[in-house]
């Protein structure tokens, strides 16, 4: 859109009998619509209201899902429109690089054309990791694609692979009753993220019922009759109803034609680029999950939009557009953060202080029944400027943004003082954002 909009002639190659790709399809949207499917149910079922007029029972996973569906149906109505509009052709079919300026489709019916261009953009995303000796076709054995494809909903789930994927689908299923085994290859849960945020998800995580077994790895995978059982190389034998493998994703490069043009993809099947989102040849840029973290889909975007803005875009794109992101992850509560952890900020020797906010002083958070969870601001101790945000609870991923646009602007309005000095809305959410400024500043002397 951005290169069409731009005055660019543009084309999009889609393998996929529709648009929207792997976000639309099978990863973001269908899992965030499935959880608000979930998180909806789960709270009117705890709603005293709902209990004494008798509702609130139970539910499948299949029903849940037809309301994702309908997210993805509006999803691909949207976007085909969108490119309908703006005049972008899209290519019905596999697209393969021939060489730096021609690609070459090759539609469902076996029909080749060959387009050629001055850039060529790859944008083919990522899947699953699936190791080899896993049979992924048995209805027991589920990744990240075929999840939600479940007809029926188990009593049991355990999941090998406890990084963002693996907790969203842990923390999601466990709202609905399900058991759950979140089996995790190294020491800690999300080790990126802030250490305190991190014993935070791990403590709720344990309180709502999940089994969180660290520093675990496979052996093998048996499937038998009416379950299937993870042998780890500890001598542990899982056995649940099904197998979630969240271990893992590896970029889109397959059929490519990579080989074509003397890009070599690493053993991920990530693509590596410059600052500038270049690969190897100077016409190929790349962007998104085959290119490696963040593995975001808002990185994603961005990175396109940045991409057309140095190829002759008329709008002017900042350096950072793509890259300084906050992370978004969905379990419950959500997490989200900017900036540096204090791990980091200890490593590096910067004097930082902490302000913290905890969501159960919050009257909004009060009245809709949504205390767990808190905000915490990392400044300098000396200019207050603003080092990293970190957002544990309801609406995490809403609130970072409030500091995140505060963290852009330039010194000095980038400090922990301007939300002291700025009236919010009382009662809401971002409020947090006050109490936590208060106590931090009140920690200096």
């Amino acid at each position: 859109m951005q290169a069409a909009k731009s005055g660019l002639s543009v084309a999009v190659a889609e393998r996929y009998r529709e648009v929207g790709g792997g976000c639309t399809h099978w990863g973001t949207i269908p899992s965030k619509a499935l959880r608000q499917a979930i998180f909806g149910w789960a709270g009117m079922r705890a709603n005293p209201l709902t209990k004494a007029m008798g509702g609130g029972g139970e539910v499948s996973i299949p029903a849940l899902l037809k309301a994702a569906d309908g997210v993805i149906r509006k999803q691909v109505s949207m976007r085909s429109d969108f490119y309908e509009r703006n005049h972008v052709q899209v290519l019905r079919g596999q697209a393969v690089i021939i060489d730096p300026h021609t690609v070459e489709v090759k539609d469902h019916h076996g029909g080749i054309e060959r387009y050629t261009a001055k850039s060529i953009i790859i944008a083919s995303g990522s899947r699953p990791a699936r190791p080899k000796g896993i049979d992924f076709t048995h209805p027991r054995i589920r990744d990240s694609d075929t999840i939600l494809d479940m007809q029926q909903t188990p009593h049991s789930i355990t999941i090998y692979g406890a990084g963002v994927i693996g907790c969203e689908y842990a923390s999601m299923f466990r709202n609905l009753g399900i058991k759950i085994n979140l089996v995790n290859t190294r020491d800690r849960l999300l080790s990126f993220l802030d250490d305190e945020i991190v014993d935070a998800l791990a403590y709720h995580l344990r309180d709502q019922g999940c089994l969180v077994r660290h520093n675990e790895e496979a052996d093998r995978v048996e499937v038998l009759d009416d379950c299937v059982v993870l042998h780890l190389k500890s001598g542990k034998k899982l056995m649940t109803d099904v197998l979630l493998w969240a271990n893992g994703r590896a970029g889109n490069v397959e059929d490519l034609g990579l080989e074509n043009v003397g890009i070599a993809p690493n053993s991920r099947g990530q693509i590596t680029v410059d600052d500038h989102f270049r690969t190897s040849v100077p016409s190929i840029y790349a962007v998104g999950d085959v290119t490696g973290p963040p593995s975001l889909a808002s990185a994603a975007y961005d990175q396109g939009r940045a991409v057309v803005c140095q190829l002759g875009g008329t709008e002017s794109c900042d350096r950072r557009l793509g890259r300084d992101v906050p992370t978004g992850i969905y379990t419950s509560p959500e997490i989200s953060s900017i900036g540096r952890t204090e791990r980091e900020l200890t490593e590096a020797k910067v004097p930082y202080e902490v302000g913290h906010s905890l969501f159960r002083s919050l009257a909004r958070a009060q009245i809709v029944g949504q205390t767990v969870g808190m905000l915490k601001i990392l400044f300098h101790r000396e200019t207050t400027e603003i080092l990293g945000i970190h957002c544990f609870g309801y609406q995490a991923t809403e609130i970072i943004h409030i500091g995140q646009a505060v963290m852009a602007q330039p010194a000095p309005n980038n400090t922990i003082r301007w939300f002291v000095s700025n009236t919010f809305n009382y009662p809401t959410m971002a409020e947090a954002y006050r109490v936590a400024a208060l106590n931090g500043l009140n920690r200096l002397f």
